[in-house]
């Protein structure tokens, strides 16, 4: 691909994907990880970042987002009462400072995944998923992105964010470039994407853009792809997109960009069962690399493939996110019981073998177009 044309994730790629250990993950042990929020799920973690992509440190304590929902019934029904959790991690201890927003504050009837960024006058961007509408019953599946930029307020260790900030729309997916994603019914794997918008400023022009889950017309309902959205003068407004999966999946989720060694590195998530034909390719993390952010991109190791889940664990952890320092987070997700898809299966049993909350953090090598993972 030329830069500023997408690239293309294709089959043709996915026949490069090869069984090896350093992109496959260590076995999760779910007894062994601490629950931060015992009453509630955890899942698909982010740092408020500085505005030079570093972690911010308010009081001795890194400050980040997830999403939390309470403990009730199939995990899978987190997704309709997610609400954006603010936390403080101190070392390897995570602490509660409860919801981002006051209750009712969304346009939406949810919360999903975004970024958050810290600005030089003591506020915070955050940027995130609208899904719903707000008092909605059931809940539907419209997604536009929203921003709301609260003062950050701090007393010692007693970290809040102003809770009388507006939200705004700032996008949406605009049905020329990008499928609406505006369907009343569905399931999450199975909806058209306008989602988890990711903040980036490029070093290269100073500019802020975000990048964001989105989905285009490519074959039958397999048209993932990586939108990017830039602003000038305080407007944003949508471009090109980065990376389409050529027919073979649907979603291409949580995407984010480190620059290391003066390469762009693009990664995203997806899981097995949104690719085409369902299985074939594993969940996991995955990304490409190009010289500056409309590329050419060109995918790492081959396949595109950065890190996997085990095959004997093949859901144990999504939403992996990797940092600036190459660190990798992600959470736990479902354990393996032979012959059972705890996506679909009863409550109690689905509800036995989910972790909802953070998984231990990795750590990642790039070496150009090359990877490899490890602890």
């Amino acid at each position: 691909m030329s830069a500023g044309r997408p690239a293309r994730w294709t089959r043709r790629h996915l026949e490069l994907l090869a069984d090896a250990a350093a992109t496959t993950a260590p076995v999760i042990d779910f007894a062994a990880m601490p629950r931060i929020l015992p009453d509630h799920d955890l899942w698909d973690l982010w740092p408020v970042q500085e505005e030079d992509g570093s972690t911010c440190v308010i009081s001795g304590q890194e400050l980040w987002m997830a999403l939390s929902a309470p403990i009730l019934g199939h995990p899978e029904e987190r997704h309709d009462q997610a609400r954006i959790r603010l936390l403080a991690k101190d070392g390897d201890r995570w602490a509660d400072l409860g919801h981002a927003f006051a209750d009712g504050a969304s346009p939406g009837s949810r919360e999903w995944s975004g970024s958050a960024v810290r600005r030089p006058d003591g506020t915070v961007s955050v940027f995130y998923t609208a899904a719903g509408r707000r008092g909605e019953t059931p809940p539907t599946f419209r997604q536009r992105v929203v921003e709301t930029r609260p003062a950050l307020v701090a007393d010692g260790r007693e970290i809040l964010l102003d809770p009388g900030a507006g939200h705004r729309e700032l996008l949406r997916s605009d049905g020329l470039m990008y499928l609406p994603a505006e369907e009343t019914t569905g399931a999450p794997g199975r909806i058209r994407a306008f989602r988890d918008p990711g903040w980036f400023r490029d070093p290269a022009d100073g500019r802020e853009y975000l990048l964001i889950a989105a989905s285009v017309a490519e074959g039958d309902r397999f048209g993932g792809a990586i939108a990017l959205a830039g602003t000038r003068d305080g407007a944003w407004s949508l471009l090109p997109p980065l990376l389409v999966a050529e027919g073979i999946n649907h979603e291409l989720e949580r995407p984010h960009i480190v620059v290391h060694r003066s390469r762009y590195y693009l990664f995203f998530s997806t899981q097995r069962h949104t690719f085409h034909p369902d299985g074939s390719a594993p969940t996991g993390l995955y990304g490409f690399a190009a010289p500056s952010l409309t590329g050419p991109y060109e995918p790492l190791n081959g396949s595109g493939l950065v890190l996997r889940n085990p095959r004997a664990e093949p859901d144990q952890a999504y939403a992996w996110l990797v940092l600036p320092d190459l660190h990798v987070v992600s959470f736990a997700n479902y354990r393996s019981f032979p012959g059972v898809d705890l996506r679909s299966a009863p409550a109690a049993q689905a509800r036995a073998g989910f972790g909802g909350t953070i998984a231990p953090i990795l750590k990642l090598t790039l070496n150009g177009t090359a990877t490899s993972i490890g602890r």
